[in-house]
């Protein structure tokens, strides 16, 4: 996968588009300033974007081109992030996060529940998590995400991802995508936001 990556973002444009995604765009700027951090980040547009906001932000991905150009975008729009070439299993820090995102950062069916596990785990008391994928409803559309049904989300798997967090939302909808080339046209999406909680043993 991380050949595919890499070539995915080989080329110059940015195939995801360069501003941050839509309901993140609407969450962001409602909250306090704090650390957040964003799994999967690929080219860096909502990384870049939260930077922008005053976050102190942290990324990871695997892929070296992804990286090449979040570090790019973010110079660009004269903002520092951290940027980690690392993937869900390898990825350890013992900085925990007032917020995490997670956006289109979809995972192996057997490995989904151990990685929003672990991003629950690399939350701060009181952090929150922020989440933007497609949910099953997806397969066979031709807006992007994964072709493999197992990888797509539903609100029961997430329901029990996040079991213990408080003030959970979870919500699907149709929405119409615009975010480059590979992220276009009517979509099948989920969202999630909810806290950890102060007094959580995760």
């Amino acid at each position: 996968m991380k050949t595919f990556w890499d070539e995915r973002f080989s080329d110059t444009e940015y195939v995801y588009g360069t501003e941050a995604n839509h309901f993140l765009q609407e969450i962001l700027p409602t909250l306090p300033k704090g650390s957040i951090l964003f799994p999967a980040e690929g080219e860096g547009r909502n990384s870049v974007y939260a930077a922008s906001l005053g976050f102190e932000t942290t990324a990871f991905d695997y892929s070296e081109k992804g990286r090449e150009k979040a570090l790019k975008l973010a110079l660009e729009r004269n903002v520092t992030i951290d940027y980690i070439i690392s993937d869900f299993e390898t990825f350890d820090t013992e900085k925990r996060f007032d917020y995490i995102a997670l956006i289109y950062a979809h995972a192996p069916a057997g490995k989904r529940c151990e990685y929003h596990r672990k991003m629950i785990h690399l939350l701060k008391p009181g952090g929150t998590i922020i989440i933007e994928a497609f949910n099953k409803n997806q397969l066979g559309k031709t807006s992007g995400g994964p072709k493999d049904l197992e990888m797509l989300f539903s609100l029961q798997e997430l329901r029990e991802d996040f079991k213990g967090m408080i003030d959970l939302e979870i919500t699907e909808m149709d929405v119409v995508l615009d975010e480059g080339a590979f992220h276009k046209g009517d979509a099948s999406i989920i969202r999630l936001i909810g806290k950890k909680s102060h007094w959580s043993t995760i």
